[in-house]
C-alpha cells in the first residue's frame, strides 16, 4: 500500500481500523489471560475437563458481556 497517495479521509479510516484491531488483540489476550488463571488450576493435559470447558466459556461470556457494557457507558458519556 502506497501511504502518500492516501488523502486524508482514507489515511483516518486506515488508522482508526487499526487502533480497532490492536483493541480487539489486547482485549482478547486480557480475556484469554484472565480466563485461564481462573479456569484452570493445574498443568493442563491434551484436553481439558468437561469443569474447565465450562468454566473458560462462561468466564468469555461473562468477560465479553462486561466489555460491551463499558463500552456502551462510555458511548453514552460522550
Amino acid at each position: 500500500m502506497d501511504f502518500s497517495q492516501m488523502d486524508s479521509p482514507d489515511m483516518e479510516q486506515f488508522l482508526s481500523q487499526g487502533q480497532q484491531m490492536a483493541m480487539v488483540n489486547e482485549m482478547l489476550a486480557k480475556l484469554t489471560s484472565t480466563c485461564w488463571d481462573k479456569c484452570i488450576t493445574g498443568t493442563p493435559g491434551s484436553k481439558l475437563s468437561s469443569g474447565e470447558a465450562t468454566c473458560l466459556s462462561n468466564c468469555a461470556k461473562r468477560y465479553i458481556e462486561m466489555s460491551m457494557l463499558i463500552m456502551e457507558r462510555f458511548k453514552s458519556m460522550q
